[in-house]
């Protein structure tokens, strides 16, 4: 893989000419994020390892980066696939205009493009803005797994009213139709079969589920890809063929490259790599301190958000064809209290409230995070006690019921923690 690659070839160049073996050992398996789901075909693993090599392709003026931008690569973002670190924090911004939240586009909304190209302006968030956040982007692991999980799943875990009274009121975001999104779901039908087969991207009163992304406004990796490419290094497709309008110069950021400047055959190997990255491994599992502390867990009521178990429906790629994973997410909205409102939306979701994040992969954070590990949307939390402390809202209950435990018992949840 492309970080396990350049991590040897550094240590090739730097070691001393000896008759003894310097290379350093690779990590344990356990430790990484990257590689391939099991079970694929020699033709998709190709087209796996194209993917892995465009995700890590490092873009410049010549490609048609920027000229306003974030990053140069999505794996500046998504270090070794894992958690971003917060100096590459997207930021995002927006205002009401009475009960409707406008993305502020004609200020360079929603997302501020931080860096320019020599002579060209940045932008920064314009003074008009009332709310402001600031997104710390995700391990990218296991993704496929989520994007395949039918629509009646994710309608079924939902309680809007809290019907069942246990103070959880989960709801899906839904993500209104447009000729972009349309679009989407209609190469969606090329690939994968009409919604009803698929059993996903189902018409919800012309809206659609959003399942990637903080606030769920993504409603596949095709969509969550191409709006990246756009919004995050400024980069054109097929889908976004236009340039990001930048409010410092009153018009789009050109930068004189042909567009689309990403082609459809790149998208498609990236979207592939996406939904075949594995899921990120488990680690001492079989601990008993970790197997309490996941007893523990559940009985708090962390997992009625952090749901263990989701099964996949229908897909084409068979590795992710019916199968069972334990992502610890129900990829619904939940109000988690007035610390964690930014003041920012997008979609339907309210403010305060926030996509459950999937767990597996968090006793890799650190790790991936130049040894401080940074959790929620916008890593201020430096502990997993810090975060669970922030949880208000739907979270409160949980929070104060993990108060309650014992100093032992509440070590033996974070051990479980750490080890998805």
């Amino acid at each position: 893989m492309c970080f396990q690659k350049l991590f040897l070839l550094a240590a090739l160049i730097t070691a001393p000419l000896t008759g003894c073996e310097l290379l350093p050992s690779a990590p344990p398996e356990e430790d990484l994020l990257d590689g391939p789901i099991e079970g694929l075909s020699s033709a998709q693993r190709a087209a796996f390892f194209r993917g892995d090599e465009e995700f890590n392709r490092i873009f410049g003026m010549a490609d048609g980066l920027g000229p306003i931008f974030v990053a140069h690569a999505c794996g500046a973002c998504h270090p070794g696939d894992g958690d971003g670190h917060p100096v590459f924090n997207l930021t995002r911004f927006g205002r009401y205009d009475g009960d409707r939240f406008d993305p502020m586009l004609t200020h360079g909304g929603p997302q501020i493009q931080n860096r320019a190209m020599p002579g060209y302006q940045a932008e920064a968030v314009p003074e008009e803005a009332t709310g402001i956040t600031r997104l710390t982007a995700p391990s990218v692991t296991g993704l496929g797994l989520l994007e395949a999980v039918d629509d009646g799943t994710l309608l079924a875990l939902a309680d809007p009213d809290d019907v069942d009274g246990d103070g959880i009121s989960g709801r899906v975001q839904l993500i209104d139709s447009s000729d972009f999104i349309a679009e989407i779901v209609s190469l969606e039908t090329l690939v994968s079969g009409d919604a009803a087969a698929r059993g996903r991207l189902l018409p919800i009163d012309g809206k659609y589920i959003g399942r990637f992304g903080k606030k769920a406004v993504s409603i596949n990796l095709l969509h969550q890809t191409v709006t990246a490419y756009s919004l995050d290094m400024g980069l054109t497709t097929d889908l976004i063929v236009q340039d990001l309008f930048n409010p410092a110069v009153g018009g789009r950021a050109t930068d004189g490259v042909p567009d689309p400047e990403i082609p459809s055959s790149t998208v498609e190997d990236v979207v592939f790599y996406l939904r075949t990255l594995r899921p990120p491994p488990r680690r001492r599992a079989d601990d008993p301190d970790v197997l309490e502390g996941e007893i523990l867990f559940d009985e708090i009521g962390c997992a009625a958000c952090h749901v263990p178990t989701l099964r996949t429906g229908r897909s084409e790629i068979m590795a992710l064809n019916e199968v069972e994973f334990h992502p610890y997410t129900d990829l619904l909205l939940h109000d988690m209290g007035p610390d964690l409102d930014d003041g920012y939306t997008e979609g339907r979701a309210l403010t305060s409230e926030w996509r459950t994040a999937p767990l597996w992969g968090i006793g890799l954070a650190e790790r991936f995070q130049g040894g401080t590990a940074y959790f929620l949307h916008d890593g201020r939390a430096e502990s997993l006690r810090d975060a669970i402390e922030f949880h208000g809202g739907e979270g409160a209950a949980s929070r104060s019921a993990f108060r309650k435990l014992a100093p032992d018992e509440q070590e033996r949840v974070i051990r479980f923690l750490e080890s998805l």
